[in-house]
């Protein structure tokens, strides 16, 4: 029971910071990125990579990844968004490109897989890092790692948002971008900030995550439900929706699977998703604006002086 709790503990922590990138393009770009997944695989192929033909540990390579995610992710917004904003394209069709995008990098992953296995001598179209995790007192590097890297963004973001002058005009661009514009604020370079960031933590969050579960190129495919779900019931137009979503649901769908596995049987497992499913739709039924949307919420907000 505990490696459960340990486990859920890491996969929500990952889901924080995926879901966070999500949450704040979202807000700035109004288009949800269904490329968010596949920037994590990217990222847990990087740190492979500099695995395989360096020798350096992955968590050592989060600093590398951090930087490189940061650049797709600014990669993906001129490539595929910023030209259908001037041509001012409507949601639909900025939701498309984001969706193509996500097939390019998927191509680009698998094909790449191949590539690093003919170097290698490999197979490195699946693999994982478990064996190369330490141990503190018994609690696992990766619960550590990814506990720290929640907690150091978490400050950053709020020293930023709160402490800067740039993080006045980011906040003032989420709340309302067309009346930011119109008091002077350069929209576009908070959007350029977002999807860096976007692509930045993806990324780092991708470094962690073979430490708790196989990666294949597909794995993108597997997980980017569980980072909408936490995105949404959490709330979309909320930064710290996404940290109560992302625990909310990498919680529940760890727990919930590991409950049913006992009653049902091991079989259960490969439909750990259906809970993430069904609890965002849950969520865009009853409360669209999920639970930092709610008058709840609003008076806690209030309570904290937020």
């Amino acid at each position: 029971m505990i490696d459960v709790l340990i486990g859920a503990m890491v996969w929500s922590n990952l889901l924080v910071l995926l879901a966070l990138g999500l949450t704040m393009t979202y807000i700035t770009t109004g288009v949800p990125n269904f490329a968010q997944a596949s920037f994590a695989i990217v990222g847990s192929y990087i740190a492979l990579t500099l695995l395989r033909l360096i020798g350096l540990n992955p968590y050592l390579s989060i600093p590398v990844t951090f930087i490189l995610g940061g650049i797709l992710g600014l990669s993906t917004y001129y490539i595929a968004l910023k030209p259908l904003i001037k041509r001012k394209a409507s949601i639909e069709m900025l939701m498309i490109a984001t969706l193509a995008w996500d097939l390019i990098l998927f191509g680009i992953i698998g094909a790449y897989s191949e590539v690093l296995s003919a170097i290698t001598k490999k197979t490195e179209t699946l693999f994982v890092f478990t064996s190369l995790d330490f141990n503190i007192y018994g609690i696992p590097g990766r619960l550590i790692v990814s506990s720290l890297l929640v907690l150091l963004t978490i400050l950053g973001l709020y020293l930023l948002l709160y402490k800067t002058k740039f993080g006045i005009a980011l906040r003032a661009s989420m709340e309302n971008p067309s009346l930011a514009e119109a008091m002077g604020i350069n929209v576009e370079n908070t959007r350029l900030f977002s999807w860096f960031l976007s692509g930045a933590l993806a990324c780092m969050a991708g470094s962690v995550l073979p430490y708790l579960q196989e990666i294949v190129p597909q794995t993108g495919y597997f997980i980017v439900v569980s980072i909408f779900a936490a995105s949404i019931v959490g709330g979309l137009y909320h930064i710290v929706g996404a940290l109560v979503g992302g625990y909310i649901i990498g919680i529940s769908e760890s727990l919930f699977t590991y409950i049913l596995s006992i009653l049902l049987g091991p079989g259960v497992l490969v439909y750990s998703k259906v809970i993430s499913l069904l609890m965002m739709i849950a969520t865009v039924l009853l409360h669209p604006r999920g639970i930092t949307g709610t008058e709840m919420w609003r008076r806690v907000e209030r309570w904290l002086n937020l």
